[in-house]
């Protein structure tokens, strides 16, 4: 093992800033690097954290805009008849007397 002299020491201590030579710089150096990685929030929690809320604003925002259309849909079903058999027969395939229904299924070949 090398032995440390006070010169080699003097030029480590030389190459730290001013602000970290003393306890107070070296503790808040610390809190700083404790904070930033080791902490329950630290920076790539915070990171992951904040993607997953865009992800979720995005989902939001889709469901809302689902929600007008299906509102839509309602009002114009509850004021139009026509529109509810329309429906009707296209979501569920409901039918009049005497009439018959096809459904054509294309194939996968």
């Amino acid at each position: 093992m090398a032995h440390l002299t006070f010169t080699t020491v003097k030029k480590l201590l030389d190459r730290i800033p001013q602000r970290l030579r003393n306890r107070y710089g070296l503790a808040t150096a610390v809190l700083l690097a404790w904070i930033a990685f080791f902490s329950e929030n630290d920076i790539w929690t915070t990171f992951k954290n904040h993607r997953q809320l865009m992800r979720i604003e995005e989902q939001s925002a889709w469901y809302a805009k689902e929600i007008d259309k299906a509102r839509t849909q309602l009002s114009e079903m509850n004021s139009d008849k026509l529109h509810l058999e329309k429906f009707a027969r296209e979501r569920y395939f409901m039918k009049r007397e005497n009439e018959d229904i096809f459904v054509l299924v294309a194939s996968k070949d």
